[in-house]
This record gives C-alpha cells, structure tokens and sequence, in this order.
C-alpha cells in the first residue's frame, strides 16, 4: 500500500507548496497541543487538590459531638456530651463492614503555647492519643523505632512517636533520639520512635510538629479519663463509609439519649463524599478539556479538508491522466486520503511532542519553585496519549475523505479536458 513511489508522490504533493502546507498542518499541531496541555492542567489541578487529603484513607469519615439541639427524654437543648471508649466497641459490634475505628484525644494546636520541653529547649506541638490502628488509616513513614502497640495500650506506657519537626526543634543535628525522655505539660515520655508524613502535600509542617502518645496513656495523664475527642472511621474496601454513616450517628444517639432526629448533635466530616465530588468535578473537566481541545482540532481538520480539495482541484488533469492509464478510483481516493493521513498525523504528533517539552517545562518550574497551592505535578498518562493518536487517524481519515471523493467523481475525458 505505502510503496517507495507512492511516498515520493506524496511527499512531492506536499512540498508543491511548503507554506501553505505547513500552514495547514499548524492548525493540527496546535489543536492536539491545546487539548494535550488542557489535560495537563487539569490533572495538575486535580493532583493539587487531592493532595490536601493526603495518604489518609479516603473511604473515611471523622466524627466529634455537638451540643443538642432539640431536648430529648427529659434532658435540655443545647447539652453537651462526650463520647466514651466504650463506644468504640459498640461500633465494631453492631454497624457491618466497618475496618477501622480509632477514638483521638488532642492536646495544644499547633502555633500554641510551648507544652513540650527537653532540657532547655521547648516547643509548641500537636500531642494526640491514639491507637495503633491509625496509622493504617493515615500512614507515616517510621524513620527510627515503632510506632503504639497494643502493649503500650494495655501496660499505658508512657512513650511518644515524635515528627521530624520536633526532632529539629528539640534535638541537635546527629544527636541520638531513641531512648530519650521530652516532658509534655510536665509528664515525662519516652521517645522510640521518629515519623516523617509518607506523601506531605498540605501542612506539612504541622504534621511534622505532631506526637503521639498511647490513647491509654493521654487519658490518665491529662486527665481526661475514658472520654473520647473524636473518632476516625474507615470502611472496609468496596463498601462506602457514606453508606454506613447513619447507622452510626444512630447508635451514637441511642447510647448518649439524643432525639433521633437531632442532626446537629453529631457533627462529622465524610472524606469518601468529599473526594467523590472532587473526582466528579475533575471528571468533568476533563470531558470540557477533550471538548475544547477537539473544536480546536477540528478548525484544523477543517482546514485541511479545504487544502486538499485545492489540491484536488489543482491536480484534475494529473488525476484524468491516471484514470486513463487504469487506475481504478479506490487508486486515486487511497493516494488523497494517504496525503490528508499523514499530513495530519505528523503535525499531530509534532503538537504532542510540543506540548510534552511544555509539560516537562512546568514540572522543572515547579520543582525548582516550591509548592504551589492546589496545583501539582501537571501530566497525562499514556493513555491520553493513545486517545489523542487515534483522534488524530480518525481526523486525518475524514479531512481528507471529501477531496477524495472529489477527485473520484471526476470523468477521465472531463479531467483531461481541464487545462
């Protein structure tokens, strides 16, 4: 089909006029540019957005109390309760499918006042009391030690994880962590282990700026006994925690006497309805970007269907000579359909390229700049890639199928008349 002579056909078709040829294959190589660059950028958007969720397990939900808002029972609106150890257990026993439940307790915020000292340095930081459980559900990378046991729990050991902002607050460059002892609001904790976040795109310093203690532990400690701050919940694989919410929020109101239609007492925050929407809203941009992307590829493809039907136009009595020598229509229809392919098809694949120098540009730009907000690593996989491939077949196929039925049309007699 693609002999030696048909290319020198070609190639001499194109070259006949090197500028009208490469102004129209501009408009494809810009058009494929456009719709590969607008992919980009929304999957940069998109990549920035879902990197404020972090590694945390995105089929999750938190969960904290509220005051009442409607009196239930005998007790006021506007009461206030706390939830108990033993509601994690009554979780796990009576909603199904639920993977995870880990109650939190919270001691200062970051920025605060200093409540951690060793020695002479102190330090404002983020102390949690949690259970071993969390970091599965928000993983970490252990950099020295472990991490809370279930020994820790039972034994309310008095031991801390510490993030790598603390070590540089409290500790010396290449001084031994392990085995040493940071007081919190006066409590004496030993540290064996160190944490650094496994994929850090929010706050990354107040991550850093975090330690966790024992949940045991932080009760008797602080004082704050079985009471619960809030809770992380996390469904198990393909079952929705937006699914299983409410018979959670009912069973917390059954064990603390909330009326059943209170829907302020129990606040939460669903990130498995939260990332769904954020993934609906990439979804659609990105049917915007191939939308956009292939109107402007279609001025292209215009464009070269009009170029070729000049080019038909301009070749009549070439195109009479061959009917008279033989050649059947399918002969003149392939050989015009070839030119509009690869016309198509190199200005595209020019555009591709173009548009992935610019894509490698803008990731050296953002490595060398920082962070930005919301924005990270723009790219497209392979597959767009595919996909922009075949447009671009499909595209040359009917750019260049009017002029070719065209120039098939024409009588033998009729062609040659045509000076």
């Amino acid at each position: 089909m693609f002999s030696r002579d048909r290319w020198d056909e070609i190639l001499e078709a194109l070259n006949a006029n090197k500028f009208r040829t490469l102004l129209t294959a501009f408009g494809v190589f810009w058009g494929i540019t456009i719709l590969v660059l607008l992919l980009a950028l929304t999957n940069g958007l998109k990549n920035g957005v879902t990197a404020d969720f972090g590694d945390f397990a995105t089929n999750s939900m938190f969960m904290w109390t509220q005051g009442t808002s409607k009196p239930y029972k005998g007790l006021p609106k506007g009461r206030y309760f706390n939830y108990k150890i033993g509601d994690v257990a009554a979780i796990k026993a009576d909603v199904p499918n639920i993977k995870y439940v880990s109650p939190r307790n919270q001691l200062g915020g970051y920025n605060g006042a200093n409540n951690v000292t060793r020695g002479t340095k102190t330090g404002a930081f983020e102390i949690y009391g949690d259970y071993p459980e969390y970091i599965k559900q928000q993983p970490m990378d252990i950099i020295q030690g472990r991490f809370i046991s279930y020994s820790d729990i039972n034994a309310k050991r008095k031991i801390c994880v510490i993030g790598t902002g603390v070590t540089l607050g409290l500790y010396d460059k290449d001084e031994e962590i392990l085995g040493t002892y940071i007081k919190i609001n006066g409590v004496n904790f030993l540290v064996v282990g160190t944490f650094k976040m496994s994929n850090s795109q929010g706050d990354g310093e107040q991550e850093a700026s975090t330690i966790y203690i024992p949940f045991t532990t932080f009760g008797q400690a602080f004082n704050r006994g079985e009471s619960v701050g809030w809770m992380a919940i996390t469904a198990e694989d393909g079952t929705s925690i937006t699914s299983l919410k409410d018979q959670v929020f009912d069973l917390m109101k059954s064990r603390h006497t909330v009326a059943p239609d209170d829907d302020r007492a129990i606040g939460h925050f669903d990130l498995s309805e939260q990332f769904g929407r954020i993934n609906g809203l990439f979804s659609i941009l990105t049917i915007v970007g191939y939308f956009v992307g292939a109107l402007v590829l279609m001025s292209g493809i215009i464009g070269i269907s009009n170029i070729m039907l000049i080019v038909v136009k301009e070749r009549t009595k070439e195109i009479g000579v061959r009917r008279a020598l033989g050649a059947s229509p399918w002969m003149i229809k392939s050989q015009i359909l070839q030119e509009s392919l690869i016309l198509t098809i190199l200005s595209g694949m020019v555009g591709i390229s173009f548009a992935a120098f610019v894509i490698w540009v803008m990731n050296a730009i953002l490595d060398s700049a920082g962070k930005v907000e919301n924005f990270a690593n723009p790219s497209v996989s392979m597959q767009v890639v595919f996909t922009a491939l075949i447009i671009l077949i499909v595209s040359g196929v009917l750019a260049g199928l009017i002029p070719a039925n065209s120039a098939t049309k024409m009588k033998p007699v009729d062609a040659l008349r045509i000076e």
